[in-house]
């Protein structure tokens, strides 16, 4: 579980950080648990005045920390376009593992195995509610992601 202070967060402001604070939000597991859901981040962007969609994006970020050894691979990771938990799981594990070496060089990239088993971490946690989405933030069994529906009901 990653805890870093809120002003590790891209984009947050010294005021931001002052309203989470005054509601008792002193690190980043805490604003993941603040702003997992839509009604919640309603209510603290009520009590703090930070916009929903700012929190939603903090709010991804934070889930985005959870991901063990990922975190030094952040800002490439971003740079892809997977800025939440729903793109990581959803990644192919070749595929992310060869921009990335592509993007940094072999060297400097994380080994495959290390990108497979972030995904894996992705497909197990719970995933940000996303405004208007109406229903729950993990409908299916992490397990059964990617798995095709055939395979599902015969084991």
């Amino acid at each position: 579980m990653a805890m870093k202070t809120l002003e590790y967060l891209r984009g947050i402001s010294a005021e931001d950080c002052r309203r989470l604070r005054a509601r008792g939000i002193r690190h980043t597991n805490q604003l993941l648990h603040a702003t997992t859901l839509e009604i919640d981040r309603d209510r603290l962007s009520a009590r703090t005045g930070i916009s929903e969609d700012r929190l939603l994006e903090f709010g991804r970020q934070c889930a985005m920390l959870e991901i063990s050894g990922l975190e030094p691979y952040l800002p490439i990771v971003r740079r892809m376009g997977i800025t939440g938990l729903k793109q990581l799981k959803r990644s192919e594990p070749l595929e992310l593992h060869r921009r990335i070496v592509e993007a940094v060089g072999l060297m400097g990239a994380p080994s495959f195995s290390t990108v497979q088993y972030w995904i894996s971490q992705a497909r197990t946690c719970d995933t940000m509610e996303e405004p208007g989405e109406g229903e729950p933030a993990q409908l299916e069994s992490p397990a059964l992601l990617g798995t095709p529906v055939d395979a599902q009901h015969t084991a």
